[in-house]
């Protein structure tokens, strides 16, 4: 005898309630891009009171600027553009989430 699979409990109104506050609390959390490319680069570098991060709007994108110190480049670019590539897709998939489109320019 095969087994029908079972009805949802059906949801009480405070449950409901409770459902559409937390959703609502989540949506008010939009994620601060240029805090978090700067936060993650001064992570990265030797001289993190260097770093700058410039919000420059071009069209329909956003652009960060990021900018360190000479010596620090290299460690946020890495070896063959891993540490930047990274950093890219980690401010992208954010950007994704809040329903922008973004770039990340290392100047």
């Amino acid at each position: 005898m095969a087994e029908q699979p079972s009805q949802p409990a059906p949801i009480e109104a405070g449950e409901e309630q409770e459902e559409l506050e937390e959703e609502e609390e989540f949506a008010e959390l939009e994620p601060d891009l240029k805090g978090l490319v700067e936060y993650v680069a001064r992570a990265l570098v030797d001289k993190p009171t260097a770093v700058k991060v410039d919000e420059v709007q071009d069209g329909n994108t956003t652009v960060y600027e990021l900018e360190v110190d000479e010596e620090d480049i290299g460690k946020v670019i890495g070896r063959q553009g891993r540490v930047v590539r990274g950093l890219r897709a980690l401010v992208k998939a954010a950007a994704t989430r809040k329903g922008t489109r973004v770039d990340l320019d290392v100047v």
